[in-house]
C-alpha cells in the first residue's frame, strides 16, 4: 500500500524528467564554472602536476556517467542502467581516493589558494569526497526504492558542486568565514529545487530531500570544525612542512 502510494505521488515518467533535467543543468554550471576559471586565466594547464589532470578526467567522466545514467532511466532502459551503475560505483571510489590524494599534494607544494587556510583545504578535500562516495553507496544500496536512490544520487552530485561555486564567488573578498556559508547556501539552494518539486509531486518534502540538505549542514560544519580543531590544524600544518 505505501509503495502505491509513493508511485501515486512521483509519477515515474515525469519525476525521472525533473531529475534528468537537473542532473544536465548541474553538470552544465560545473562545466562553465571551470571553464570560465580557465579562460579568466585562473588556472595553469602546463605548469598543474599530472594527478591534477587526472582528478580533472575523472571528474568529468563522472558528470557524463551521471547525466547519462539519468537518461538511461528516463528512456527505460534500466538494464544498462545497472550496469553502469557498478562502473559509477568504481569511479566514484576512484574519485574520493584521488580527491583525497590531490588535496593533501596541494597542501605539501603549497598549491593551496591563498584565501584558504591548510586546515580547511585538507578538511574540505577529505570531509567532501568522503560524504560525496558515501552518498552514492547509500544510493546505490537503496537502488529499489526509486525515490530514495534518485534523491540520494541527486544530493551527492549537490555535495561535489562546491569547487565549481567556488569558483565563482569572490572567495578573497568574502574570507574564510563567509565564503563557505555562501557556498553552503547556494548547495541548499540546489537542494530546495527538489524540495519544491516534491511539493509540487507530493505536497510534502520527500525525507530523502530532507538528508540531502542535512548532508550539506553536516560537510560544511565539520569542515569548518576540523579547521580550527589543534590537532588538525597541526597535521595539516605538518604537511605543509613536509613539501
Amino acid at each position: 500500500m505505501a509503495t502505491a502510494t509513493i508511485q501515486q505521488a512521483y509519477p515515474y515518467a515525469r519525476d525521472q524528467r525533473f531529475f534528468t533535467r537537473m542532473a544536465i543543468g548541474l553538470a552544465a554550471f560545473v562545466v562553465l564554472a571551470f571553464g570560465q576559471w580557465a579562460l579568466r586565466g585562473m588556472a595553469s594547464p602546463s605548469t598543474a602536476p599530472v594527478w591534477v589532470h587526472l582528478h580533472g578526467v575523472a571528474m568529468l567522466s563522472w558528470l557524463g556517467l551521471f547525466v547519462t545514467q539519468n537518461q538511461l532511466a528516463l528512456n527505460g532502459n534500466i538494464t544498462l542502467h545497472r550496469k553502469l551503475g557498478w562502473i559509477s560505483l568504481a569511479l566514484v571510489l576512484f574519485i574520493a581516493g584521488l580527491g583525497m590524494f590531490t588535496g593533501r599534494m596541494a597542501i605539501e607544494l603549497h598549491r593551496v589558494p591563498p584565501f584558504f587556510s591548510n586546515a580547511y583545504f585538507l578538511a574540505l578535500t577529505h570531509i567532501g569526497v568522503s560524504l560525496f562516495a558515501g552518498m552514492v553507496i547509500a544510493a546505490i544500496a537503496l537502488r529499489r526504492e526509486t525515490q530514495w536512490h534518485r534523491r540520494l544520487m541527486m544530493g551527492a552530485m549537490i555535495l561535489i558542486l562546491e569547487p565549481a561555486v567556488g569558483r565563482l564567488v569572490p572567495a578573497p573578498i568574502l574570507g574564510p568565514v563567509l565564503t563557505p556559508i555562501v557556498e553552503g547556501a547556494f548547495l541548499l539552494l540546489a537542494v530546495g529545487v527538489i524540495a519544491a518539486h516534491d511539493l509540487r509531486e507530493a505536497g510534502s518534502v520527500h525525507p530523502a530531500t530532507r538528508f540531502n540538505a542535512l548532508a550539506v549542514i553536516v560537510m560544511f560544519s565539520v569542515v569548518l570544525g576540523l579547521s580550527v580543531f589543534p590537532p588538525f590544524v597541526s597535521l595539516a600544518e605538518g604537511i605543509a612542512a613536509a613539501g
